[in-house]
């Protein structure tokens, strides 16, 4: 091993590195036609039989969770 490596031990907990400045700050840009597309994911993803049988509880109720707000968010606008 090089004397510039460290030796980490399985379950240590990691420092995060740090991030510039101008990266912390800026507000992740997140929006609702993202969350739309993370919808289409989901749905195809689960049709594709990318979950399993125990995962498929735990999928839907996101997945039904992020409809409803889509639903309130789209009739809000209208």
């Amino acid at each position: 091993m090089d004397q510039q490596e460290s030796k980490v031990s399985p379950g240590a907990p990691v420092e995060p590195t740090s991030a510039p400045a101008a990266e912390q700050s800026a507000a992740p840009d997140l929006n609702i036609n993202d969350l739309a597309a993370i919808r289409s994911i989901i749905d195809v993803a689960s049709s594709r039989g990318a979950f399993k049988a125990a995962e498929m509880e735990a999928v839907g109720k996101v997945y039904n969770k992020l409809s409803l707000f889509l639903e309130s968010v789209t009739t809000k606008k209208e």
